[in-house]
């Protein structure tokens, strides 16, 4: 992974995503109001690669995956999801901005589970998962339905398919979340602390499927989490962030064992 936040850049029409890449920061910088929330961001991550983001409230994490979704754009810098800009395109000879159809077609790569479910409350659990591949990827009803059946299945809750969100627990309709996010067959899986509203007795059963989908499938995945045993069970990576940037990277044995930098053993000894 590539973490360097110092050296200098080239802008984003000299930006082509390296052999081995799947995603690409460069140069990414990202303010609310007056506070930079991400300082000139460089990383990459490879395909297959599990990634944790931790680091203090406030360091930017969140706000990476919601660059990814194209829920909120960078004020500067580019970001390459395989091969693709979601943050330029070329028309007619120029490198423009990225026009909302170039978005949408490589947002199609990538799925997200956010922290609050967002189930469509009036939509049945296999037409919450249904939808988006129909409407989006346009797969037949048939199909879509198949694979959303199998995928009830892998998460436990294939007598559900009828339900309504509101007739789940909390921990079942985060599952029916991570179902529709896979049903996307995304390239790259984003997770945003996904058990921090559940009840305490429901987080073990959705971790355990994570870890089942991390160490069972070949999907890329990026996790904010502050739950630190999850981290290391599941990453082939922990990137540690503070101030916006990456100020270090490493297996999760070295990151959690022998971290160099003092800030990442500060922020550890305070969650540990």
């Amino acid at each position: 992974m590539d973490t360097d936040t110092a050296n200098p850049r080239p802008r984003p029409e000299a930006t082509k995503a390296g052999e081995g890449e799947l995603i690409r920061f460069d140069r990414v910088t990202k303010s609310f109001g007056g506070t930079r929330v991400l300082d000139e961001l460089c990383f990459s991550v490879a395909p297959g690669r599990k990634v944790t983001l931790i680091g203090p409230s406030g360091s930017g994490k969140t706000t990476i995956l919601r660059l990814l979704m194209t829920l909120v754009r960078p004020d500067t810098g580019s970001i390459t999801v395989d091969g693709d800009s979601l943050t330029h395109e070329t028309r007619g000879g120029r490198l423009v901005p990225a026009g909302e159809k170039h978005v949408r077609e490589v947002r199609k790569k990538i799925g997200m589970v956010f922290q609050q479910f967002n189930l469509f409350p009036n939509m049945r659990v296999l037409r919450n998962i249904t939808e988006a591949p129909v409407h989006v990827l346009g797969l037949s009803p048939d199909e879509a339905e198949e694979r959303a059946r199998e995928l009830l299945d892998l998460v436990g809750l294939g007598d559900k398919c009828d339900a309504y969100p509101s007739q789940l627990s909390g921990g079942q309709q985060q599952r029916v979340a991570i179902a529709r996010a896979l049903a996307m067959r995304p390239r790259v899986l984003l997770l945003d602390e996904v058990t921090s509203a559940l009840d305490p007795e429901l987080v073990a059963g959705v971790l355990d499927l994570l870890r089942d989908i991390a160490h069972g499938t070949d999907i890329t995945m990026l996790c904010v989490t502050h739950e630190m045993g999850f981290a290391r069970d599941i990453s082939d990576e922990v990137m540690m962030f503070d101030s916006g940037r990456v100020i270090e990277a490493g297996p999760p044995d070295k990151i959690f064992t022998d971290p160099d930098h003092e800030r990442t053993r500060e922020f550890l000894s305070a969650v540990l």
